[in-house]
C-alpha cells in the first residue's frame, strides 16, 4: 500500500531583505514543526519553498544601492536560505523565481492560459514619469497622506498611519525615479477574470472547507461576498518573467501571479523525472503554510489559476497564522523594524533552539501578538 504523501509549501520570503521572527513564527517554524510530525508517522512528504524575486520593492531597493536588481536577490536569497539551514528549517529544495527553470515554467503556464482564451484584455490609464519616460508602479509614486499628514507616503499605503491609499489620493504626488510630477497615459494589460471563478470558489470553499481555520474560511467568505472583480496578471517593468505574447515588449508578469508558479518549479527542479505526482496526483495532499495577508492569493487567486489551467491538484488546506509584531507596531522590512533572524543567529551562537521554542510558544495563531524584548507580565507578550 502506498505511503500517504503530503506535499507542504511555504510562501516564499521576498527577497528585499533578510527573514525575521514574523516570518518565523507566522509561517516557517509551524510548517517545519507540522513535516517532522508527518516524517515521524512515516508519511511521504515534500516540503518546498524559495525566494520570490521579482516585483517593484526589488526594482526600488536596487535603484536606492546603485545595483541591479540581480544583485539584491542574489544577496538576500543567500542570507535568507543560510537563516532558515541554521535554524533547523529543512527544505527538500529552496530555490528561487529568478531560476530558468522557474522562468519557463511560468511562462508556459501564462502561455497555456492564453492560448486558451483564459484572460481578457483591458486599456487603462496609469501613472507615467514623463522625464523617467517609464510606467509607475504606486510605490514608486510618494506625496503627502492625506489622512496623516505624513510627506513620504506611498501610492498604496501610507506607513505611518497604515492607511492604505490610492495615487489619486496622494496629495502634491511626485515620481521616486525623477521627481516629476506624475501623468496618466495608457497602457494595455491582461486580467484574470475571477469573477468567472465566483461560483466555483464559493462552492469549493464556502461549502467544501469548512474545516479551515476562522481566520482563513472568513476572509475568503469576505472577499466572494464581496464579489470578485478580474485582476492584472501583466505590469509595465523591466524586472520579471516576460510577457510571452508579441507585443507585449516591457511588460512582465505580475509578482502574484508569478510567484505561487514558483512552488510547481521548485519541484520539478528537485524532481525533474517525478514532479507530476506531487501536483498532478489525486493521491497528493497540498498544504499551503502561510501568513494572513497572503490569503487571498493562495484561497482565491492561485487556486483559480490552478483550475483554469486544468492539470494541476487544488489545496487540502491553508493554514494561516496572524501576525507576529514588535513592541506594539508591525514588523516591516522596509522599515526597519523587526529582529532579522541572521542578526540574531551571529549575536546569540547554539542558540537556534531557544529562538525556535520562544516563537512556538507565542505564536500568532488565532490573533496578532506581540514580541518584546523588555520583561512583561503580559500572557500574550513573547519575550526572550
Amino acid at each position: 500500500m502506498e505511503k500517504k504523501r503530503t506535499l507542504v509549501t511555504c510562501a516564499l520570503p521576498y527577497a528585499n531583505g533578510p527573514v525575521h521572527i514574523g516570518h518565523l513564527a507566522g509561517v516557517y517554524v509551524p510548517a517545519d514543526i507540522y513535516v517532522r510530525y508527518l516524517r515521524l508517522r512515516g508519511e511521504d512528504v515534500l516540503f518546498i519553498c524559495g525566494s520570490d524575486e521579482h516585483g517593484v520593492p526589488i526594482t526600488i531597493k536596487a535603484r536606492e544601492q546603485g545595483c541591479t536588481p540581480q544583485d539584491i536577490v542574489d544577496k538576500y536569497h543567500g542570507i535568507i536560505k543560510d537563516s532558515f539551514a541554521r535554524l533547523g528549517i529543512n527544505f527538500d529544495i529552496y530555490s528561487r523565481t529568478s531560476s530558468k527553470v522557474h522562468e519557463k515554467n511560468a511562462s508556459d503556464f501564462f502561455r497555456k492560459l492564453y492560448d486558451d482564451g483564459a484572460f481578457i484584455t483591458r486599456e487603462s490609464e496609469q501613472y507615467y514619469d514623463p522625464e523617467a519616460g517609464t510606467f509607475l508602479a504606486d510605490r514608486y509614486i510618494v506625496g503627502t497622506c492625506p489622512k496623516c499628514g505624513n510627506p513620504g507616503a506611498y501610492g498604496d499605503q501610507c506607513e505611518k498611519c497604515g492607511s492604505t491609499l490610492s495615487p489619486e489620493e496622494l496629495i502634491n504626488p511626485r515620481s521616486k525615479l525623477s521627481g516629476a510630477t506624475p501623468v496618466k497615459k495608457k497602457t494595455t494589460h491582461w486580467y484574470l477574470p475571477l469573477d468567472k471563478y465566483e461560483k466555483w470558489l464559493s462552492e469549493w470553499i464556502l461549502d467544501g472547507h469548512k474545516e479551515w481555520k476562522t481566520n482563513v474560511y472568513g476572509q475568503c467568505k469576505s472577499w466572494i461576498d464581496g464579489g470578485l472583480q478580474p485582476r492584472a496578471v501583466s505590469r509595465d517593468l523591466d524586472w520579471g518573467v516576460p510577457v510571452p505574447v508579441e507585443g507585449a515588449e516591457g511588460k512582465v508578469l505580475y509578482v502574484w501571479f508569478d510567484a505561487p508558479i514558483g512552488y510547481i518549479s521548485n519541484t520539478q527542479e528537485l524532481l525533474p523525472q517525478s514532479w507530476e505526482k506531487w501536483w498532478k496526483d489525486e493521491h497528493t495532499s497540498l498544504i499551503h503554510f502561510i501568513g494572513k495577508d497572503n490569503i487571498v492569493f493562495h484561497c482565491i487567486v492561485f487556486p483559480s489559476m490552478l483550475k483554469a489551467h486544468g492539470d494541476y491538484i487544488l489545496p487540502q488546506n491553508v493554514p494561516a497564522n496572524e501576525f507576529l509584531n514588535l513592541e506594539g507596531d508591525k514588523i516591516s522590512t522596509s522599515r526597519g523594524w523587526a529582529v532579522w533572524a541572521h542578526e540574531y543567529l551571529q549575536d546569540f551562537p547554539e542558540k537556534e533552539d531557544v529562538m525556535r521554542y520562544v516563537l512556538t510558544a507565542n505564536a500568532p495563531e488565532t490573533k496578532d501578538n506581540d514580541f518584546s524584548g523588555r520583561t512583561t507580565s503580559s500572557a500574550t507578550t513573547a519575550n526572550w
